[in-house]
């Protein structure tokens, strides 16, 4: 049985990406692998904010800016005030769309797309 999906997301440079997640978009790093200690790339990296995780890997750089992820969260407006007040890139603030969604579309280092959504306030 299926208990929980953890996307990975490609990136070019570890330190960099680590930095954003973290310091920008408010996720916490729980694990690195680096095989060569004196480089930090490549690199695979696990960071998790609200119990939620993603994978950061930068074993293979070529797929960078090809990879995102999607989230479901409690208020999407929120979320955009705090990320967007530390810096985080956004390439759609925050949006009702046609099928029932709002959500905001940050973008990584990378150009990776990172989805937040939440169900529209009920009007007044």
């Amino acid at each position: 049985m299926l208990q929980i999906a953890i996307p990975v997301i490609s990136v070019k440079d570890s330190v960099r990406t680590e930095a954003y997640y973290c310091q920008v978009l408010g996720f916490q790093k729980m694990f690195g692998y680096r095989p060569a200690p004196d480089r930090s790339d490549p690199a695979y990296l696990g960071v998790q904010r609200d119990g939620v995780w993603l994978h950061l890997d930068s074993f293979k750089p070529e797929r960078a800016g090809r990879t995102g992820a999607f989230f479901w969260v409690a208020d999407v407006d929120a979320i955009h005030a705090e990320i967007t007040a530390r810096g985080a890139r956004c390439q759609l603030p925050p949006t009702d769309q046609t099928w029932g969604n709002r959500e905001i579309h940050i973008l990584d280092p990378d150009d990776n797309v990172l989805v937040f959504a939440s169900y529209p306030k009920p009007a007044a």
